[in-house]
């Protein structure tokens, strides 16, 4: 099995990043990895923001987000724990990482409330 390519902390670049996170899928795995104190499954993703995700898809959007240095990947069996490298990130760009995941937050939050007056205002439950 090959092993898995991590870039060093030096190598990580504020465009890999952008680019990496400029997916609205990526960009959700990545808030919930960050959000979480423990590593997850690459499994725990089949479905984000209500859209069923094909795992050979699934498996791009991680080495995407391992090969721009925001995630650490290590197989355990068939399976695949990630855990972020917000603590390196954070002290080659302070703030940066803290910045995207909080407007995705805000950002996820206000579309939520969107469906939810849309699905009133049509009479179906949000």
């Amino acid at each position: 099995m090959r092993p898995l390519f991590h870039p060093s902390i030096e190598d990580i670049t504020v465009e890999g990043i952008l680019h990496a996170l400029s997916d609205p899928v990526r960009a959700a795995i990545y808030a919930d990895i960050v959000s979480q104190e423990f590593a997850q499954n690459c499994s725990n993703f089949l479905t984000v923001s209500n859209k069923s995700i094909p795992k050979s898809t699934l498996s791009q959007h991680f080495r995407i987000l391992r090969d721009a240095g925001l995630i650490r990947s290590e197989r355990h069996g068939v399976e695949m724990h990630n855990v972020s490298r917000c603590a390196e990130l954070a002290k080659r760009f302070p703030g940066l990482i803290h910045a995207i995941v909080t407007a995705h937050t805000i950002q996820s939050a206000g579309e939520a409330r969107g469906k939810k007056a849309g699905a009133k205002k049509s009479g179906k439950r949000a």
